[in-house]
């Protein structure tokens, strides 16, 4: 019975949470009111609130990326943080997501690139994520060298979904951008592993 529920919870969450992002890809993020959310998906406001605390999140649950603390915490013992990071992306990038959901991710980018509001709060669930990453890589390394890590593993990181997901919307087939997303895992952690001195050497 539990699991029944379970699973008529995260349908209703991802009614709603769909509902929402098809008016906001019509009207734009502040064109919507979270009371034309709620009528549409059905349900009653307070509903709606309890499934998704505030209007950004209805746009950005799930979208503070990869636990990369979790990932370097649970690492395996004698594999370094980059290698655990590596693996985890390389992975990522060569797996095949459906049409559906790849249509509904770049949905989710366009309303994000048009809404400032959006695009503080997903700055925020960035800054988060860097600190979590600082914090475990703290334990081992000191906290000053954690941090600078951190940052700039965010930043390639980010680069990397922020070039993946524009070659889409220009145009690219997820096929070519697959493959794009691939070779530049590979370049971005080379780049962290060895040095920006590295790549001049080329």
């Amino acid at each position: 019975m539990t699991g029944l529920r379970e699973r008529k919870k995260e349908q209703t969450r991802q009614r709603i949470a769909a509902v929402a992002l098809r008016l906001f890809s019509e009207r734009g993020f502040e064109g919507v009111t979270v009371n034309e959310i709620a009528e549409a998906g059905e349900v009653a406001k307070a509903t709606l609130f309890a499934y998704f605390p505030t209007k950004e999140s209805l746009v950005l649950h799930g979208a503070s990326g990869d636990d990369l603390a979790g990932i370097v915490a649970q690492r395996p013992a004698g594999q370094s943080f980059l290698d655990a990071l590596r693996a985890h992306h390389r992975m990522l990038a060569t797996a095949q997501l459906p049409p559906a959901v790849l249509d509904a991710l770049l949905a989710r980018v366009r309303v994000i690139q048009a809404s400032p509001a959006l695009q503080a709060a997903a700055n925020g669930l960035l800054y988060q994520q860097r600190q979590a990453l600082a914090e475990v890589l703290a334990e081992e390394h000191g906290p000053t060298p954690a941090a600078l890590m951190a940052a700039q593993i965010a930043a390639s990181l980010l680069t990397l979904q922020e070039t993946y997901f524009q070659r889409l919307l220009d145009g690219a087939s997820p096929k070519e951008a697959g493959s794009a997303l691939a070779k530049n895992v590979e370049l971005a952690f080379d780049l962290l592993e060895h040095g920006l001195n590295h790549e001049e050497g080329h």
